[in-house]
């Protein structure tokens, strides 16, 4: 697998809400933060500490077999209710399907994008996850 070099990107804070067309500004989803690092059809889920998601072990393995490229992607596991918001309580109790939430692309095929601008690993985001998934959603 890849080196622990990757970390889960941290949120900043701004003292008050603001708009400028430099920034981009993404949804909060409400569940726990984790980097997908897929290699050879497998995947495997690592929380900020660096600790391997062991419970969330058929994402891991939908998650591997859909992506077709060697990648670490920053993301949640949410759980999501009928209207598409997150349910933290039944990720928490295990009572929702869990699902990965990918917002951005820090590693792909042995090149390591975190220097590259936000916009364009986005849209390598985009082509690396599968179109059509139980698993993955992408945060636009």
């Amino acid at each position: 697998m890849f080196p622990s070099q990757f970390q889960p990107l941290s949120l900043g804070r701004a003292p008050a809400a603001f708009s400028h067309p430099d920034w981009m500004f993404e949804i909060k989803f409400d569940g726990f933060r984790a980097l997908a690092q897929v290699e050879h059809g497998r995947c495997k889920l690592v929380s900020r500490n660096g600790n391997e998601f062991r419970s969330f072990r058929t994402l891991s393995e939908s998650l591997g077999s859909e992506v077709k490229h060697s990648a670490v992607l920053d993301g949640e596991i949410v759980s999501l209710g009928a209207d598409g918001k997150p349910l933290f309580y039944d990720l928490l109790f295990r009572r929702g399907e869990p699902r990965f939430v990918a917002f951005d692309l820090l590693h792909c095929d042995g090149k390591d994008l975190r220097y590259s601008p936000l916009i364009e690993r986005k849209q390598k985001l985009r082509a690396v996850l599968p179109s059509e998934s139980s698993s993955f959603l992408y945060c636009d």
